[in-house]
């Protein structure tokens, strides 16, 4: 089991000039050094301003951008995110911020390793919520810090979906996963649209903005890079694209652990009828392997 040790990275919040969603913001640290000790820290790139791209742990917002495709409720999220935040405001030139006020946030993030894309996977505090953190400390993360972040936030108004990895500690996948099945039960946000387990997959205007279906993210994502296949030629069905993916050099066909003890394909979960999708997994049971 993982355990549930993170580094204290204290910070700024920055909106300004950047583009982010319902999951992620970009972070400016004091120290950009207390990134040397996460794990992959080889893989995060400082930018111009010294921001880093975040993933926030435990969740997965709908899409305000993937590529040129977004999702429902997208800008609602992101919006939600960002208010909760304490900016207010907002100016929006697309996608991108034109202004806001402030410009920027004072807070922390909690991280222990970067993704594959050099992200670090964090925990986000406001500044009120980290007078007991010591910047560089490793501190074990309870559940009653775990409350305190903007992750569980979203998660309890139904502003994200539950979205766990095999590095996210299982102490926080329960914890994470107890506020994300009373906003469930609930119908708050994404819950009250979510058709993950049975959806119609035409073409893209089916899933995405203005009246496209809400599903899980990542199958999303994954859906609309079989669309594009299929566009370029690719004969099949979504099952068939994820099977023929595995082996190269980007394997979409993500491994999924089905109540903590059964791994298997994405494409083993998905069973399709001509457009009729139907996804044989509930969303608060799954857990992705990490890359």
């Amino acid at each position: 089991m993982s355990a549930p040790f993170y580094r204290v990275i204290k910070g700024k919040f920055v909106i300004k000039g950047k583009e982010p969603d319902g999951d992620s913001v970009r972070f400016i640290a004091d120290n950009p050094d207390l990134y040397e000790e996460l794990h992959r820290s080889y893989r995060i790139e400082l930018s111009r301003d010294r921001s880093v791209q975040l993933r926030f742990e435990g969740i997965d917002a709908p899409e305000v951008h993937y590529g040129r495709d977004a999702q429902i409720l997208g800008d609602k999220t992101r919006d939600c995110l960002l208010e909760g935040m304490g900016f207010k405001n907002i100016v929006f030139l697309g996608n991108r911020v034109e202004s806001a006020n402030p410009d920027s946030v004072p807070g922390a993030i909690l991280s222990k390793a970067a993704d594959a894309n050099g992200r670090p996977v964090s925990y986000i505090f406001l500044e009120e919520d980290t007078k007991q953190l010591d910047d560089a400390d490793w501190i074990r993360v309870e559940e009653k810090q775990l409350e305190k972040t903007i992750n569980h936030q979203m998660l309890q108004d139904g502003n994200a979906y539950y979205t766990v990895y095999t590095s996210t500690p299982l102490t926080h996948r329960e914890s994470l996963r107890k506020a994300a099945t009373k906003a469930k039960a609930d119908q708050l946000g994404v819950w009250a649209e979510d058709v993950t387990n049975q959806f119609e997959l035409e073409d893209k205007t089916s899933i995405t903005t203005p009246n496209g279906q809400l599903i899980l993210p990542k199958l999303f994502r994954r859906s609309i890079d079989y669309l594009k296949a299929v566009d370029k030629g690719f004969e099949g069905n979504l099952k068939d694209w994820l099977i023929s993916i595995s082996s190269g050099s980007r394997n979409e066909n993500d491994s999924v652990v089905v109540g903590n003890s059964m791994e298997l394909k994405l494409s083993d979960l998905i069973k399709q009828r001509n457009n009729k999708i139907v996804f044989q997994a509930d969303l608060l049971d799954i857990t992705f392997v990490e890359k």
